[in-house]
């Protein structure tokens, strides 16, 4: 028995497809995922990303506890901002600060910039000593006390956190 051709596309959609025909007539025949299914997707790949982040801060954190604090200090560091502080403190030490110092020194500059004597260099303010003091005392509180926890919940609403992470390593 032969089969006779038909001029028209045969039709294998189903009739609850709303989406209007491509140009060549046909409808797609490409099979939709139930909204459930795609949230449960979704909520798997968050959960995924969430546990990858905190077993990376636990990490983080774990390796920051292992460098110590300098015992002594190296010379006295001029500077016109916490930032560049920071860094030269990172140079001469040759230790990466931690996550939370270097977000709470960019707070301070940022905050300096709204004070009227901003173009007075720093060391001018604060003796040297004492904000190198300061910025390891705090590093010391962060070093030892943060929660991964908290850091991979503030990882996860900061997209650009690794900007904040210094990627000089000490050889322990």
């Amino acid at each position: 028995m032969k089969r006779t051709m038909t001029s028209q596309p045969l039709d294998i959609s189903s009739d609850d497809d709303d989406d209007p025909a491509p140009s060549n007539g046909t409808k797609h025949l490409a099979v939709k995922r139930p909204k459930t299914e795609l949230t449960v997707i979704n909520l798997a790949k968050k959960v995924v990303g969430e546990e990858l982040l905190i077993r990376s801060a636990k990490m983080y954190q774990e390796y920051m506890k292992q460098i110590p604090i300098p015992a002594e200090r190296g010379s006295v560091i001029s500077f016109t901002s916490w930032s560049g502080l920071a860094k030269s403190m990172k140079q001469m030490y040759r230790q990466p600060l931690h996550y939370l110092t270097n977000i709470r020194v960019k707070e301070w500059d940022r905050m300096r910039i709204d004070e009227a004597g901003k173009d007075e260099p720093l060391d001018a303010i604060i003796h040297p000593c004492k904000a190198e003091t300061n910025i390891w005392l705090m590093e010391e509180v962060h070093r030892l006390t943060a929660s991964h926890h908290f850091l991979a919940k503030l990882w996860s609403a900061d997209p650009m956190y690794n900007a904040s992470i210094d990627s000089v390593f000490p050889q322990l």
